[in-house]
């Protein structure tokens, strides 16, 4: 085809007739390189990369099978295809060859239609390779987009979820936001560590996870703004009310993911809002679970939840000092929260202070968040 660009094949033997010979085949279809000798080859390498090449075993020096392994070591060269040439009366170990990762082999003398079909045929295999290649990146590329699109999808649903809990219970302030990034600090932590399989947490999974912990107290919905917004302390009747956000939040959870889907961060989003308020201990609620019993994220989401109570005015208390929080959260290991985790919450106790005083605090009475 006029204009276009032809491909190029380096071909490698220590004998000059056949150089010239398999140069005459191919020059009206390619360019060609003729190479006496592997050290030339390595030296065009540098400049010219080719579409393929044809190379001599039998060379004095560095042999062929010599040459295929330092190709196939260097990221450089090792996707260009090799066909071996060899003579007829030599014995090669075809075998050999074919392991190292030649795509081919041609005898001596060439015969000009065969060469060039041979050649043809693998230049078209390459060919083909290339466009699946560019075809699979192109669909990962897709997948990617539309995943990135999902989960944007997901965000803005969950966060606008977040945003109607919070303008019901005015008086957490910005209790949805600081629990998040208290909860992306204490997974990251356990991920650098290794403290759970890759299975159980992995950066992976905080896509999915992190976007998922507004969801936390979505039961609010369901309680009334008497008691959601009481200025006092609930009586204990109020505080059973209260406490049936949990349950209520869980149910919710289930039926947005029966209706659209078992999506993977509602099923995170209904762990954590069923199990935020069970202790260590077995003395929480809704259900009572003991150690590990509580699933992970419930455990993790707990510290979470208390410190950022703990760091909170409310009318009836102020805020405790970030110092003083720790201490409470540390002295709680064994019986309100897991000691494994209190002690990964220790190594990031100054980056919760900096996310608890970033920004005005406003007070509130809310005893979803209370110990």
């Amino acid at each position: 085809m006029p204009g276009r660009k032809r491909q190029t094949i380096m071909l490698v033997d220590d004998n000059q007739a056949n150089l010239n010979i398999g140069k005459n085949m191919l020059k009206n279809s390619y360019e060609v390189y003729a190479l006496p000798s592997a050290e030339r080859l390595f030296k065009f390498l540098e400049t010219v990369t080719p579409d393929l090449i044809l190379l001599d075993i039998a060379m004095p020096g560095m042999n062929g099978f010599d040459v295929m392994r330092i190709l196939k070591a260097d990221r450089r060269y090792a996707g260009i295809p090799v066909i071996f040439v060899t003579a007829k009366s030599e014995e090669m170990n075809e075998l050999e060859g074919l392991e190292l990762g030649a795509v081919d082999y041609v005898t001596k003398p060439f015969s000009a239609a065969i060469l060039l079909k041979r050649i043809e045929n693998h230049l078209l295999i390459e060919k083909q390779k290339e466009e699946l290649r560019r075809l699979n990146d192109d669909l990962i590329g897709m997948v990617k987009e539309q995943t990135s699109q999902i989960l944007g999808l997901q965000s803005s649903v969950i966060n606008t979820i977040a945003e109607l809990i919070e303008f019901r219970d005015v008086l957490t302030g910005e209790h949805i936001s600081r629990t998040q990034k208290y909860m992306e600090l204490l997974i990251g932590r356990l991920v650098e560590d290794g403290l759970y399989s890759a299975e159980v947490l992995s950066w992976e999974n905080m896509d999915y996870i992190i976007p998922s912990i507004p969801l936390h107290d979505m039961g609010k919905i369901y309680i009334s703004d008497t008691i959601l917004n009481k200025a006092g302390k609930l009586t204990a009747d109020e505080f059973e009310i209260m406490k049936t956000h949990v349950a209520k939040g869980r149910e919710a959870i289930r039926r947005i993911a029966q209706k659209g889907g078992n999506q993977l961060f509602l099923r995170y989003a209904e762990i954590v809002a069923a199990t935020h308020h069970e202790k260590w201990d077995g003395s929480g609620y809704p259900v009572g679970l003991k150690g590990a019993e509580i699933p992970l994220l419930g455990r993790l989401m707990a510290i979470a939840d208390v410190y950022d109570a703990l760091t909170s005015a409310r009318p009836y208390k102020e805020a405790f000092t970030a110092e003083d929080s720790k201490k409470i959260i540390i002295e709680g290991a064994g019986s309100h929260f897991d000691p494994l985790l209190v002690e990964v919450f220790k190594k990031v106790a100054d980056e919760f202070a900096l996310i608890a005083h970033d920004g005005d605090r406003r007070s509130g009475t809310n005893t979803a968040t209370l110990l």
